[in-house]
Formats: C-alpha cells, structure tokens, sequence
C-alpha cells in the first residue's frame, strides 16, 4: 500500500502547492455550492452527468479494453489510443464529488474498477490498454502519438484527487508504480522525451504536492525543459502542433492544439510556482495574455481552426468555424486558477473574471439540461445548412467516438467550489460570487461566511460572517468591471472596488454585507482586428453572453437576415432578452454593386443566455449581429 497517510492526504484542493503562493487556495469541503446556478449544476453534475458517464464507459468499451488484457472479455479493442483516460476522468470526477458531498454513491464501481486496472498493470508499473492489447512494440517508442504519458497523468490526478477526496489509496498504489516506471526511464539518469499530448507535466507535480517525493517535480521539469529541442517526430502537423517549435520560456504565443498548449501551460505553471522559476512564471504571463487578450473567444473558448483543433492567428476568431473545443475551455479553468493562486502579471481580478465568463458561458453551454448530452465544438454561430461533422455535430450528442470532452465537464463541474474563494494572510478573498458556504481561514477567524445570491439571475449578493474573527482580518470581494460603479455596503458604510478589482473590508463578526450589481444588458463590439466581426455587436448581461436562435425569430425571418438595432431598449430578464433587429432583404446574387442592404422592416426577437442555446429544439444560432445601419 502507499505510505501516505490517508487522513494527512485527505481534503486538500484541487491544486494544493507545497511552495508558498500569493494566493493559498481553500480545501474542497472548505467551500460548499449550497444553491443557485453553479449549486443546482454540482447537484445535476452529481445525479446526472457522472451516472451518465459511468454508463458510458461500459457501453463504449472502454472497461472491455482493460477485462480483455486480463481474459474476462473477448472484445476487440474500441475506442482511440487514449480512451483509457475516459475511465480516469470519471474516477477523478467520482472522487470530487465525494470531497463536495462527503458521500459516495460509487463505491462499489470504484472496487470494481480500480481492480481492474490494477489486474492490467505490468510488474514494471505500465498500464496502457491500446500498447499493450494491440500494439506493444510501440511502448514508449511512439510518443508523439501513443499518448502514453498523457493517460498515464490522466490516472495520476485520478489518484491523488481520490486520495485527497477520501483518504482512499488504492489507485495511488497504482500511479505510483507508473510514475516511478516514467521517472526510473525518464528521469534524471534516463532517456529524454516528451509526451506528443501534455498534462503529465502538472499530473506529476500534484503527485509531488501528495507525496513530497522530489523525483516527480524534477521529472516534470525536465520535461518543460526538454520541450521545443526537436524531441517529437512533427511530421506534417508541424512542431507548432505539439508545443514543439520554441522552448517554453522563450514561447509567447499561444499555438497549435489548444487543449496541449493550455494543459502545458498548467504544467508549467506548478512547476514554475514549486521550484521558484521566475523566467518560467514571466513566460506563463505572456501566454496567458496572448491566449486572453488576442485568443478567446467573447464565451470563453479556444481553438479557431477544425484542422488541428488548433489557436489560429491573433485575432482570428470566425463565429462558425469556431471549433471552441470544451476540453481547452476546461485546461484554461485549470491553468487560469493557477495563475491566480500564483498572482501572476494579470492579478487575481482578471483571472476570476476570466474564469467567470468561462464557467458561465462556454463550459456551461457545453452540457445540456439533462446534463447527459455534449458540445465537443462551441461555435458561436450554426447556419441552416451546416452538416454535422464528427466533433462538431449541430446538436449535442450523449457522447462521442473521441469521448475526451464529456468525463472532463464531471470532473470540472465537480470541483467548481475550489474556484470560488482563496485566502491571503489575515484575508479572505471572494473570487466568484456564487450562493455558498466558505469556511474562515484559521488566519481570519472560526466560523463560516454565508453568501446568499441567485447570481447570475440576479444582481444582488449578501454575505453574512458567521463566528470568531481575528481582530483586522480582512474581507476582499470581487466587483465585475462591468459593473465597476457598485459598491460594498458595509455597517460602517460603502467599500468601492479598489485598483485590484476588490472591495476590501475589515471583517466584522455576525456582520452583513451587500453588494448590488448593475445587470443592465449591454452591447459588446469586437477588438477591430477581428475581421470577421467587424460591424457586428453580441448583448452581454453580467458575465452571461446571449444569442438569438432560429426558433425565436418566428415566421417569414432568418436569424442570418437580422441586424441589430444598438438604440433601442434592451428588456427582459435573465433567461429571456427583448431585442430589436431589422429584417435585412437578401439582394439578388452573392455579389453586387456597392449599396446598402435594405430593410423588411422592424422585429422585436428573444435573445437567450449562450448556455442554453439548443435545449429546445436544434437549429440556427448566432452570438455576433450586425449592427443596423438605421
């Protein structure tokens, strides 16, 4: 068994540093989702998604591929080379869940599976159920494709989150016994090589933060060493693809497959923030702002190109060939909070509000009511004739050959409380303004604050302290830049957002405060960079992007025909926005003299929150209006 103690490794964060960090993130029973949108979507997320993604690993095959290396099935194996990591992200997803709920529903699966994986272990540790069913020549000696390292991390945050969640050690057993297989061949005195797919880079560092066994950090940063030296075999992708072409410290851009650049960049991150690599941290910051300020998306997603599932250029964010793909909106959730604990150059109020809009529009958009079925791609626009491509269907789909993007939304959405505060010395910091329990760091005080709010339905968010609290403790709660001009209203009178994105108040034992914010919807225009939304507006209200769909615009109408009329009142409320267009008329032929489309006449069309679009019926959408020329 391992030699961590189980109740020493129990209820840590997500993301638990060893080395000291601006921000020191909070324990996951630390910080309870106890209602409004993000507590009814932990409840779904537990009753539905991760059910639902534990069915599915059986009926796709992906616990099949491991009974047959050991004799119990006869089935030929399904599914991608990484499909393995399927069965580590529920796990991972599984064990969050009972750190939020302190219960499990899931025990006996995670008996039986957790054996299972285990009776497919070698002796030497490796556990990779396409190398070793289908091909195991290939072990270790097609890395930039076999993504040996990356399921072998997939296994590896499995592990220790279940360790962390429940003291529960038996998978770790398990990932140590491949970690140290990586480390005896790749490690100091071994072979250099990376992984074509990163993220056992930060895998092993949280494995390092458990264990406080040194080898795992300095693997994981040998390996940030060593990429961008022409280690991978790119063919015709290219190094750009994989992370390949520069060495991270001297890399600024953000390039190539969105998901690998931005686990990288988490990996790079813990590694930078454990071993004191300021260089490392200085780079981190250029990507941050590159994939932020000149790469996102106005929903919070990545990836502007199908081909390569890749960053585009600067600026290149076209609204329906937006491939936007979940799984690099949930590695910036991971990295961005890194950055934040770590207080890089950004500060902490743009990486909250980074993974605000993050968490309320693009991840949330990409699971439906159910919480069973899943965008892969999030497109910001789908035209009447767009023919569902394997990764980029037009509705959502229950799951997917490539099935990364469903267990990866459960075991995010199952940790979304760890995002929500941080605590500094003799400080709390409230970073997400949700309805929740937080309890006082042992620096504040005994006791817990109570935050009460239907945020983002509603403007208005009270917070309640509850208990002990050391004399000058201090409370910092985010004021949105959107809604700059509100105010704290405290006992001893208003608290404006300060130059940090904060409002700070000494804590006051058994005292309320209230902070009301201006939810008046609002017209957003694109940088003018962005060519392909140049003349266009999207109507933001809060944090929540909204969109109009075909089955709002009523008959005679095209949702592509309208244009957006930017004087007119905005009304509404939350899940449902009055907008006025114009009904432009469709000129003869795809081109034509130089003159102004003419307009049908006026339309007053529902806009609704980006999150929900498609739960009602499949059909056109778009995020991005042309502004009216009227």
């Amino acid at each position: 068994m391992s030699s961590i103690a189980p109740q020493r490794a129990r209820f840590a964060a997500p993301a638990a540093p060893r080395a000291a960090t601006r921000h020191r993130p909070l324990a996951v029973p630390s910080v309870r989702l106890t209602g409004g949108p993000l507590g009814a979507w932990q409840d779904l997320n537990g009753t539905a998604t991760i059910p639902h993604c534990i069915d599915q690993l059986e009926a796709s095959g992906v616990l099949d591929n491991f009974r047959r290396l050991v004799g119990e099935s006869d089935a030929e194996h399904r599914g991608y080379v990484f499909a393995d990591s399927d069965l580590y992200k529920v796990i991972e997803a599984v064990a969050w869940e009972i750190a939020r709920t302190g219960t499990s529903a899931h025990d006996a699966w995670l008996d039986d599976v957790i054996a299972l994986v285990g009776r497919a272990q070698e002796p030497s540790g490796y556990v990779h159920t396409w190398i070793q069913g289908v091909e195991p020549a290939k072990q270790f000696a097609a890395l930039e494709w076999t993504h040996e390292m990356y399921v072998a991390g997939h296994l590896v945050q499995a592990a220790v989150a279940l360790a962390r969640a429940d003291g529960r050690t038996d998978l770790l057993d398990i990932a140590v016994r491949f970690a140290d297989l990586l480390d005896t061949r790749f490690g100091a005195d071994g072979e250099d090589a990376i992984c074509g797919h990163p993220e056992i880079e930060t895998a092993l560092v949280e494995l390092y933060r458990l264990t406080g066994t040194r080898r795992y950090l300095d693997l994981a940063s040998k390996m940030i060493d060593l990429r961008g030296h022409g280690l991978l075999p790119v063919g015709g992708l290219g190094a750009h693809y994989f992370q390949d072409h520069r060495p991270v410290r001297e890399s600024t851009s953000a390039v190539g497959h969105a998901v690998r650049q931005l686990y990288l960049n988490a990996g790079a991150t813990d590694v930078a923030v454990e071993t004191g690599d300021a260089t490392l941290l200085q780079a981190m910051d250029a990507q941050w702002t590159s994939a932020h300020d000149r790469k996102m998306y106005l929903s919070g997603a990545f990836g502007s190109r199908h081909r390569d599932e890749a960053f585009g250029d600067d600026y290149e964010l076209p609204s329906e060939r937006a491939y936007a793909e979940t799984c690099a909106t949930i590695a910036d959730l991971f990295w961005t909070w890194r950055m934040l604990s770590a207080d890089g150059g950004a500060g902490a109020a743009r990486y909250a509000e980074s993974i605000e809009r993050e968490v309320h529009n693009a991840l949330a958009a990409a699971v439906d009511a159910t919480g069973t079925r899943f965008f892969y791609a999030n497109p910001l626009q789908l035209r009447h004739d767009h023919d569902s491509e394997e990764n980029a269907p037009r509705e959502r789909a229950s799951w997917y050959p490539c099935a990364c993007c469903p267990p990866n939304i459960a075991r995010a959405v199952a940790q979304l409380g760890a995002f929500v505060a941080s605590a500094t010395d003799g400080a709390l910091w409230i970073h997400q303004l949700a309805d929740a329990e937080i309890d006082l760091p042992d620096d504040v005080g005994s006791g817990v604050v109570r935050v009460s709010t239907a945020y983002p339905v509603d403007g208005r968010v009270e917070i309640r302290v509850e208990g002990d609290v050391v004399p000058g403790a201090l409370l910092h709660v985010r004021v949105p830049s959107w809604s700059a001009g509100s105010v704290v209203v405290a006992p001893d009178g208003p608290h404006p957002r300060g130059r940090d994105g904060y409002a700070s108040i000494r804590v006051v034992a058994g005292a309320t405060y209230v902070l009301d914010l201006d939810l008046t919807p609002r017209l957003t225009a694109a940088h003018h960079r962005v060519d392909a939304l140049r003349g266009s507006l999207a109507i933001e209200r809060g944090p929540v992007v909204y969109c109009v769909e075909q089955v709002d615009v009523g008959e005679g109408a095209d949702v592509d025909d309208l244009a957006l009329l930017p004087d007119r009142e905005i009304a509404g409320e939350h899940a449902a926005l009055q907008v006025t267009c114009v009904v432009v008329t469709e000129p003869e032929g795809l081109y034509g003299p130089d003159r102004p489309a003419e307009a049908a006449g006026e339309r007053v069309v529902t806009a609704v929150p980006f999150a929900s679009w498609g739960n009602r019926a499949p059909g056109p959408m778009r995020v991005w209006l042309p502004r009216a020329s009227r």
